[in-house]
Protein backbone atom coordinates (compact mmCIF):
# COMPACT_ATOMS: atom_id res chain seq x y z
CA UNK A 1 0.00 0.00 0.00
CA UNK A 2 1.63 3.49 -1.05
CA UNK A 3 2.25 6.02 1.38
CA UNK A 4 0.02 8.60 2.68
CA UNK A 5 1.19 12.06 0.93
CA UNK A 6 2.14 14.53 3.77
CA UNK A 7 -0.02 17.69 4.27
CA UNK A 8 1.65 20.71 3.52
CA UNK A 9 1.83 21.98 6.98
CA UNK A 10 4.21 18.55 8.16
CA UNK A 11 6.63 19.34 5.24
CA UNK A 12 6.74 23.05 5.91
CA UNK A 13 7.42 21.52 9.64
CA UNK A 14 9.94 19.05 8.34
CA UNK A 15 11.63 21.84 6.08
CA UNK A 16 11.23 24.09 9.52
CA UNK A 17 12.86 20.89 11.22
CA UNK A 18 16.32 20.93 8.64
CA UNK A 19 16.73 24.25 8.43
CA UNK A 20 16.99 24.40 12.75
CA UNK A 21 19.48 21.54 12.47
CA UNK A 22 21.65 22.33 9.75
CA UNK A 23 21.37 26.48 11.39
CA UNK A 24 22.70 25.02 14.55
CA UNK A 25 25.05 22.01 13.55
CA UNK A 26 26.70 22.48 9.83
CA UNK A 27 27.95 19.98 8.17
CA UNK A 28 30.13 18.51 10.62
CA UNK A 29 27.44 16.79 12.43
CA UNK A 30 25.64 13.51 10.78
CA UNK A 31 21.74 14.27 10.32
CA UNK A 32 19.66 10.82 8.77
CA UNK A 33 15.97 10.83 8.24
CA UNK A 34 14.16 8.01 8.30
CA UNK A 35 10.66 6.84 9.45
CA UNK A 36 10.16 6.04 12.93
CA UNK A 37 6.95 6.33 14.98
CA UNK A 38 5.20 6.76 12.70
CA UNK A 39 6.97 10.05 11.74
CA UNK A 40 9.62 12.12 10.05
CA UNK A 41 12.42 10.93 12.18
CA UNK A 42 16.07 13.23 12.34
CA UNK A 43 18.53 10.67 13.73
CA UNK A 44 21.92 13.48 14.73
CA UNK A 45 24.57 10.84 15.43
CA UNK A 46 22.68 7.90 15.14
CA UNK A 47 20.23 8.79 17.81
CA UNK A 48 16.85 10.26 17.43
CA UNK A 49 16.91 14.04 18.52
CA UNK A 50 13.44 15.38 16.59
CA UNK A 51 10.51 14.29 14.38
CA UNK A 52 7.26 15.75 12.94
CA UNK A 53 4.14 13.78 12.74
CA UNK A 54 1.34 16.32 10.95
CA UNK A 55 1.77 19.49 12.84
CA UNK A 56 3.15 18.00 16.06
CA UNK A 57 7.01 18.16 16.88
CA UNK A 58 8.62 15.33 18.22
CA UNK A 59 11.33 16.07 20.63
CA UNK A 60 13.75 14.05 22.93
CA UNK A 61 15.08 15.39 26.11
CA UNK A 62 16.35 13.98 29.28
CA UNK A 63 14.22 11.64 30.90
CA UNK A 64 15.00 13.09 34.35
CA UNK A 65 13.06 15.91 32.93
CA UNK A 66 9.90 14.25 32.23
CA UNK A 67 7.36 15.85 34.68
CA UNK A 68 8.27 18.66 34.38
CA UNK A 69 8.25 18.74 30.74
CA UNK A 70 4.81 16.90 30.76
CA UNK A 71 3.33 19.86 32.56
CA UNK A 72 4.02 21.93 29.98
CA UNK A 73 0.79 23.15 27.80
CA UNK A 74 0.77 21.53 24.70
CA UNK A 75 3.45 18.75 25.51
CA UNK A 76 1.80 14.96 25.49
CA UNK A 77 4.53 12.22 26.29
CA UNK A 78 5.12 9.83 23.10
CA UNK A 79 4.00 6.67 25.33
CA UNK A 80 1.02 7.84 27.54
CA UNK A 81 1.58 4.56 29.63
CA UNK A 82 5.28 6.12 30.57
CA UNK A 83 7.26 4.02 28.33
CA UNK A 84 9.34 6.17 26.78
CA UNK A 85 10.34 8.76 29.14
CA UNK A 86 11.81 11.77 27.98
CA UNK A 87 10.43 11.69 24.31
CA UNK A 88 7.41 13.97 23.80
CA UNK A 89 4.80 15.18 20.97
CA UNK A 90 4.43 19.15 20.97
CA UNK A 91 1.20 20.74 19.58
CA UNK A 92 1.74 23.48 17.15
CA UNK A 93 0.59 25.99 20.48
CA UNK A 94 4.04 24.76 22.14
CA UNK A 95 6.17 25.78 19.69
CA UNK A 96 4.52 28.68 18.08
CA UNK A 97 6.38 31.89 18.92
CA UNK A 98 10.59 31.94 17.96
CA UNK A 99 11.40 32.11 21.45
CA UNK A 100 9.34 28.54 22.20
CA UNK A 101 10.89 27.17 18.63
CA UNK A 102 14.41 27.49 19.53
CA UNK A 103 14.02 26.39 23.11
CA UNK A 104 12.57 23.18 22.10
CA UNK A 105 15.26 22.46 19.14
CA UNK A 106 18.33 23.57 21.56
CA UNK A 107 17.27 21.35 24.31
CA UNK A 108 16.86 18.09 22.15
CA UNK A 109 20.48 19.22 20.31
CA UNK A 110 21.97 19.71 24.01
CA UNK A 111 20.66 16.39 25.04
CA UNK A 112 21.84 14.23 22.23
CA UNK A 113 25.11 14.03 22.65
CA UNK A 114 24.31 12.07 26.40
CA UNK A 115 21.21 10.25 24.76
CA UNK A 116 22.05 6.62 24.23
CA UNK A 117 21.53 4.97 20.54
CA UNK A 118 19.42 2.49 20.52
CA UNK A 119 21.34 -0.63 19.00
CA UNK A 120 20.16 -1.92 15.74
CA UNK A 121 18.31 -5.23 15.50
CA UNK A 122 20.16 -7.90 13.69
CA UNK A 123 18.17 -9.30 10.80
CA UNK A 124 17.90 -13.25 11.23
CA UNK A 125 19.03 -15.15 7.55
CA UNK A 126 16.38 -16.35 5.84
CA UNK A 127 13.70 -15.05 7.57
CA UNK A 128 10.89 -12.94 5.55
CA UNK A 129 7.73 -11.61 6.77
CA UNK A 130 4.27 -12.55 4.72
CA UNK A 131 1.48 -10.87 4.18
CA UNK A 132 -1.92 -12.16 4.00
CA UNK A 133 -2.06 -14.16 1.13
CA UNK A 134 1.55 -14.40 0.52
CA UNK A 135 2.51 -17.91 -0.74
CA UNK A 136 4.39 -20.28 1.57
Amino acid sequence: MPARPLSDEALHLIAAVRDALAERLGAQVDVDERQLFGCHAFMVDGKLCLGVKGEELLVRLPPQQHDTVAETPGARPLDPRGGMAGYFWLEPAAYATRAQWQHWIDAALAYNPQAKATPRRAKVAGTTRRGKGSPP
